[in-house]
């Protein structure tokens, strides 16, 4: 087998080039190539400095992760990365695209970094429940102090090459196109001088002199970072650097990145790492499907939801015509899209120039003729067959044929509202999540009749504008809101018999979610649907409502709210709740929170074996990805059904039938079978 690594001589100086397709990622290969082009340049006088840079569109973007949970095959990256630091000729890292991961441990191992202004380098191990494992967090903070290094390895946001000149992570910025030749330069610039190695830098005493600091960034981030493992053990990584020498560094970070490897967090973290990319494909439509121009797309609706909606073209650069019913109604929306830009630049992350960019690609129109030539119209209305069906009728008479007609319905059947139209073919669900502009998720419902250029087009178009699809066959509620409803059910039916609703909410924030089902009522409001007739009360929710307790939009719904939107939970609605419970006749007994937390969670995986069973999803990686992205599940657990693999589907079992709660045929058979659902 050919090496992916090559060595080419430029009068004194050897350069050492990676080609390892798509990203040049650190396998057995590539590492052996590194450690033999090093060998090669100390046993040659003749060479006095060395260059590292890498073919195609990206210095080396981190490790082979296809090599994880396998035997390793030496050299070590570690190993690898020793060899090219302990040279006492100068070694340059040359890097463009991205220098990620184990990519940024090779640029640290190198005496010298330069990089394109278009390049980024970062270390996201933790983004997949890691640490760096080959000396990383030993040599950054050396090189750029604790304080610059911390953010890089506990939060893993990639820094551009500006900022990685501003901290000292990069010596020189070179020309985009002139890379190897100013790194060439740049390395003869340094023949006989000492060789600065990262792992000597004293940088790293900043934490030594202020040691608050460490507190200060747990603190800073400690919203982001909870529940998980790896940035707190990446915080620590990085203070042993100032406190331990660095070989005994190096050795912690080995302790602290094996105990990661090996827990369920991290496997849980790579597991949906691989199910992002997995959702992408769908198994019966071919890859090479010729896709459907999007050169411009219509929504039905400016409301909170059709204007959300809009935004995610708007910013993707992609034409919007926006159709409401009343001029009153469209302006109001589009106020509201230009104030929530606004939002976004004051808080520095876009200019008003691009601003004006986004809301100059927006026409407002009372008129459905002016949709008539979009290639794409999502319909954003009231959810309600009747209403939705009629707006598909009109645009069957209104759009041009070939354009994809798409319903934003959380619930109602794509194949019911498809009959309005002459080409079901072209109808097909899309489901954003509130608020649009800003959740991931995107469940894309494909219909009977829904064609396989239709799907693959809205696909690749989700990836466009930054959302994460998944897809879904046509059920109530789909993937997301089918499993939902199991779990709202649950905490209803727990209230009812004793628990106290605070705890239902606290045993699933324990569990890692962002909120609990009544804090999730009270944000969106509990009279979302209400009749409006404070006589007529069937349902804890309408006693709420009856008695003026809309939520957080006015400081009461099932909890009491302060100015800062604080809960503390409420008497009266302690009291309307035993009030129901009387009636139904049910005496009020003690429930644990174990009871809660397995009565909430063990029917939504039942309910996701059920889809899984009925087609409705493609793979059960494809559910953790809609739960993840859409409904706050913890990453850290992988999504509902990886969590249930850990925990072993033969626990829910006994825990469903404990609880006399309904376990599907197609659960019972992989819990008896001792399978798993990943």
């Amino acid at each position: 087998m050919t090496s992916p690594i090559r060595t080419e001589r430029h009068d004194n100086v050897l350069v050492i080039i990676s080609d390892n397709p798509p990203v040049n990622a650190l396998g057995q290969a590539v590492r052996q190539g590194l450690a033999d082009g090093i060998e090669e340049a100390l046993g040659d006088d003749s060479v006095e400095a060395v260059v590292i840079r890498c073919d195609g569109r990206t210095f080396f973007a981190g490790a082979d992760i296809t090599e994880f949970g396998k035997p390793p095959q030496g050299p070590s990256l570690p190993e690898a990365l020793d060899k090219m630091e302990a040279s006492d000729k100068p070694v340059v890292a040359a890097i463009h695209g991205t220098a990620l991961g184990g990519g940024c441990e090779v640029a640290l191992a190198c005496h010298y970094r330069v990089a394109v202004p278009s390049a980024k380098l970062g270390l996201p191990e933790v983004k997949l429940g890691l640490i760096p494992g080959a000396a990383g967090t030993q040599r950054l903070p050396r090189l750029v102090g604790a304080e610059a290094a911390l953010p890089l390895v506990a939060v893993g946001n990639p820094i551009p090459a500006s900022k990685a000149k501003a901290i000292g992570l990069v010596d020189e910025i070179v020309g985009e196109d002139s890379l190897e030749a100013d790194a060439i330069a740049f390395a003869k610039s340094k023949i006989g001088q000492p060789v600065p190695r990262a792992s000597e830098g004293t940088a790293n005493q900043d934490g030594v002199k202020n040691p608050g600091l460490f507190d200060e960034f747990r603190a800073k981030h400690g919203r982001r970072m909870r529940g998980f493992d790896a940035p707190n053990a990446a915080i620590e990584s990085v203070k042993a650097a100032g406190e331990l020498p660095y070989a005994e560094g190096v050795k912690r970070e080995r302790e602290l990145f094996l105990k990661l490897m090996e827990g369920t967090q991290s496997k849980a973290m790579r597991h949906y790492f691989f199910a992002e990319r997995a959702a992408n494909k769908i198994d019966d439509v071919p890859a090479d499907t010729p896709l459907i121009p999007i050169k411009k797309v219509g929504i039905i609706g400016a409301g909170t939801m059709g204007g959300g909606i809009a935004m995610n073209f708007l910013s993707a650069g992609i034409p919007v015509t926006i159709l409401e019913m009343k001029q009153e109604a469209l302006d109001r929306g589009t106020g509201v899209m230009r104030k929530n830009y606004e939002r976004t630049a004051k808080k520095g992350r876009m200019s008003m120039e691009q601003v004006d960019q986004a809301m100059g690609l927006l026409t407002p129109t009372l008129d459905y003729a002016d949709l008539a030539d979009c290639d794409l119209v999502i319909e954003a209305v009231y959810e309600n067959m009747d209403v939705k069906k009629q707006v598909f009728a009109t645009l069957d008479e209104t759009v041009k044929d070939g354009a994809i007609l798409a319903s934003n319905t959380s619930y109602l059947d794509i194949d019911e509202i498809a009959t309005a139209t002459k080409r079901p073919g072209y109808v097909v669900g899309m489901h954003f999540f509130s608020p649009a502009n800003v959740m991931k998720l995107l469940e894309v419902v494909r219909g009977a009749k829904t064609r396989d250029d239709v799907l693959a087009t809205v696909m690749k178009l989700s990836k466009k504008i930054g959302k994460v699809a998944a897809v879904s066959g046509v059920c109530p509620g789909f993937i997301g809101n089918r499993m939902l409803s199991k779990r709202q059910e649950q905490a209803n039916a727990l209230i009812m018999e004793g628990a106290n609703y605070w705890d239902v909410d606290d045993v699933l924030l324990e569990f890692g979610f962002p909120m609990g089902p009544f804090q999730m009522a009270d944000l969106a409001g509990i009279d979302i649907g209400w009749h409006r007739d404070p006589s007529k009360v069937t349902t804890v929710r309408e006693a709420l409502c009856a008695a003026e307790r809309f939520g957080q939009k006015n400081g009461k719904g099932f909890y009491d709210y302060d100015e800062a939107r604080n809960r503390t939970p409420s008497d009266e609605v302690k009291q309307i709740i035993a009030d129901f419970a009387a009636k139904e006749g049910k005496t009020p007994r003690e429930i644990s929170k174990d009871e809660i937390r397995e009565r909430l969670l063990y029917p939504m995986v039942n309910e996701g074996a059920k889809i899984l069973d009925e087609g409705m999803a493609q793979r059960a990686s494809d559910i953790d990805v809609v739960w993840i992205n859409g409904y706050g599940w913890p990453l850290y657990t992988g999504g509902p059904m990886f969590w249930a693999d850990t925990i072993g589907l033969d626990t829910v079992v006994e825990g469903l039938e404990k609880h006399g709660l309904e376990v599907s045929d197609y659960l019972r058979r992989k819990a008896d079978a001792g399978e798993t659902f990943n």
